[in-house]
């Protein structure tokens, strides 16, 4: 077994931890909606919807620390930064200050710890060291709820761009699946069954 996908078995399971310490609880028509809207604003290309453009560009450069780029794409290439904006949109005042706030804190990390004005400016190696520091703050546990939520979610509705989310993880979606569906399924058809 190779070390990626250990750290990527390893990342999965964590990621059932994504929820735990989020200001954000979705349910599923909730994500459905926001998926649908962030997969018409990114193919029409349209200005985000509740981001400012600053905020944009650093929420998509957390994301893409939360779910990184290697030899398959990450939540950067996955358009992730769409579901975002359009859960926000839909968020009361209360959450979207929480992130704003946890946002204002981060950058203000960047200024003091490396003078440098915004964390997407940082290298990958000093946004790591400072979401590290943030890793336990409702935050980034909201953030890093949201970016796993829309790498995973159907492509059709936003986030999870060309099945980039899905290819990770090995999913295979087919709308219907040809017996044998497994060994049992198979050693059954063997014996005659």
């Amino acid at each position: 077994m190779s070390k990626t996908e250990i750290s990527r078995r390893a990342f999965l399971r964590s990621s059932g931890q994504a929820v735990k310490g989020s200001c954000i609880a979705l349910t599923l028509p909730m994500i459905l909606t926001a998926c649908n809207r962030a997969e018409e604003a990114r193919l029409r290309g349209e200005d985000f919807s509740s981001l400012t453009e600053e905020e944009a560009f650093e929420f998509d450069a957390i994301s893409a620390r939360i779910i990184p780029s290697d030899d398959s794409p990450g939540a950067r290439e996955a358009g992730v930064i769409y579901f975002i904006d359009n859960v926000l949109a839909n968020e009361s005042e209360e959450v979207r200050e929480v992130l704003r706030s946890g946002l204002r804190d981060l950058q203000s990390s960047a200024v003091s710890t490396f003078d440098v004005p915004y964390f997407y400016q940082l290298e990958e190696a000093q946004q790591d060291q400072l979401l590290l520091e943030i890793e336990e703050s409702e935050f980034f546990g909201t953030v890093r709820f949201l970016v796993v939520a829309g790498m995973f979610s159907l492509p059709e509705y936003g986030g999870n761009k060309d099945e980039a989310g899905w290819n990770l993880i090995g999913f295979d979606d087919r709308h219907a699946w040809v017996p044998p569906f497994g060994f049992y399924d198979a050693d059954h058809a063997a014996k005659g069954g």
